[in-house]
């Protein structure tokens, strides 16, 4: 099932520029990877709802500095330590 979302527009803002499908197309992105950057959907969920594979995701995500992870500097730390005791062995 999917859903809609209204938007309001200034009188001003000609109609027909309003059922533009690439403004429609750029807008439905805008709003996924913001989304995708508060980390309320997955990438993967992203491609799917903008129609396009994933690494179409990340070049979007780099474009626009989404990070591909975000995990707590305290994780970041203990994946460093683990790495470096692993590279002395």
């Amino acid at each position: 099932m999917s859903k809609r979302i209204v938007l309001e527009f200034p009188s001003e803002v000609p109609e027909k520029g309003l059922q533009d499908e690439d403004a429609i197309k750029k807008g439905k992105a805008i709003i996924v990877l913001e989304l995708l950057r508060k980390g309320k959907i997955s990438q993967g969920k992203a491609a799917e709802l903008m129609e396009i594979n994933r690494n179409d995701v990340f070049d979007l995500m780099a474009k626009y500095d989404i990070p591909m992870a975000d995990f707590p500097k305290e994780e970041l730390l203990r994946q460093i330590e683990e790495f470096e005791k692993r590279m002395k062995k």
